[in-house]
């Protein structure tokens, strides 16, 4: 099943817009979990099992891993999720950036050592930097479009020309991608909640292409708003992520309830806005 097919099934199952980030910071662990080796493993299992049958998707984001030296924990880690959560796709955060060669061992990377469904890239050099993904044809590629980050507009609302010179990068790199990359269906973008007028744009560029959307909970993003710009007719066509809310709701020994709570609540929330 390609990375497509399975996310639009966990939209159905699930009854979920809701993608849950996996960001671990070991310092906001619980204090049982602290000095463990195996503590950020069992952090993200705990969150994944009690959110499975509340999300459409997981993305865990490379650099915490990396950064504790913890490789081998996210390897784990969506084997865990593939082998308990069938279905649910795994978003591998890493916004990849190269071309050619080192573009393919990204995509090895990602694909045959984490096994993820699908990645994040970075379009900044073109084509060339987001082809060799494409080669994994069951695999997802997730765009950087807009952002976000307040700084995303340093580049990304630039005018490109067009429609009376007022065409903004952002519009461009969503046109690209809808018309003339996304040949194998492979392709979402990734859109920013804390930009609602900016998602809708997006959306009337892409049809039903999913949309990858950070910045609800801890950025401040509107519920309502982003669901309201971002949804397709039939009320799908978006992940909203949300990571630090629902990771950190809780700190003590009961963090994977207090973590299922939140992300009961904000599917809900999203829900209300759907249809």
């Amino acid at each position: 099943m390609t990375f497509t097919d399975s996310l639009a099934a966990a939209w159905a199952r699930n009854d979920s817009l809701l993608c849950v980030g996996l960001d671990p910071d070991p310092a906001k662990f619980p204090a049982h979990l602290k000095g463990r080796g195996d503590a950020i493993l069992e952090f993200c299992k705990s969150i994944a099992d009690a959110t499975a049958d509340l999300a459409c998707a997981f993305k865990p984001q490379i650099a915490y891993f990396a950064a504790n030296r913890a490789e081998d924990q996210l390897e784990a880690l969506i084997r865990h999720i593939h082998e308990k959560h069938p279905g649910i796709p795994v978003i591998l955060d890493a916004k990849r950036g190269d071309i050619g060669a080192t573009a393919e061992q990204y995509a090895r990377e990602a694909f045959e050592r984490y096994g993820a469904d699908a990645l994040t890239v970075n379009p900044y050099m073109g084509f060339d930097s987001v082809e060799p993904y494409f080669a994994w044809k069951e695999r997802g590629v997730v765009i950087l479009c807009r952002t976000s980050n307040p700084g995303g507009s340093d580049l990304q609302f630039l005018e490109t020309g067009g429609e009376g010179g007022k065409r903004r990068l952002y519009q461009h790199v969503a046109e690209l991608v809808a018309t003339k990359w996304n040949a194998g269906g492979q392709c979402a973008l990734v859109v920013g909640a804390t930009f609602p007028a900016e998602l809708a744009e997006v959306r009337r560029l892409v049809g039903a292409m999913p949309l990858l959307v950070p910045g609800i909970g801890a950025q401040g993003g509107d519920i309502e708003a982003t669901v309201r710009a971002g949804r397709t007719a039939s009320g799908t066509g978006l992940m909203i992520n949300s990571s630090r809310a629902i990771l950190y709701a809780g700190k003590g020994e009961d963090y994977a309830a207090a973590a299922r709570q939140v992300a009961l609540e904000t599917r809900d929330a999203i829900n209300r806005w759907r249809r």
